[in-house]
């Protein structure tokens, strides 16, 4: 079965990059791809944040768009505090951070990946209700597999965004994360 904006509930629906000017990324990614409207989240820590094992304080601004069914995130950490997203950048710089990866069985997905070697590099409860987890692939992948607990709250949000890119006249470029 397929989400409602189109990828599979057990594949890749999502690709993300780190960067270092959100609103510059996000009109990079509008005058460069037309990719757009961009719904803007401001401050994320996640409910109950764990970081490498650790309570996790870091914070960082997320901004959402889709490029035809495959939702894009661009994330700027707000803060130096330790995070997966801060790891990243310290060691491979800016660009590219992780695949996310839809899944309706998130206790079942997180330990086939642990089963095969990776590493919980960080994990909090989200706003849609269900989880997510960052796999660290330790170089087996050119990133992060983050895993994302589908809910109808979640499903409902994904949509929403991915209805509005559906013909963008490119007004109101960045939105509120609603």
């Amino acid at each position: 079965m397929d989400l409602d904006f189109g990828q599979p509930d057990d594949g890749i629906m999502q690709m993300a990059y780190v960067v270092a000017d959100i609103e510059a990324a996000i009109q990079s990614w509008i005058d460069n791809l037309g990719v757009g409207p961009w719904f803007l989240l401001d401050r994320f820590t996640g409910d109950d944040p764990v970081y490498r094992g650790q309570p996790a304080q870091g914070s960082a601004k997320l901004a959402m768009s889709f490029a035809g069914h495959m939702n894009v995130e661009l994330i700027q950490p707000n803060d130096d505090l330790p995070s997966v997203y801060n790891e990243h950048i310290a060691v491979k710089g800016h660009g590219f951070h992780h695949f996310g990866m839809a899944t309706d069985d998130y206790p079942a997905d997180k330990a086939k990946y642990l089963a095969m070697g990776y590493e919980l590099a960080f994990e909090a409860g989200v706003p849609t209700g269900g989880k997510v987890g960052y796999l660290d692939t330790n170089g087996a992948l050119p990133g992060y597999i983050e895993l994302i607990e589908t809910s109808e709250l979640m499903e409902a949000v994904f949509t929403n965004f991915w209805k509005q890119t559906i013909g963008w006249d490119r007004t109101v470029p960045i939105r509120p994360f609603a």
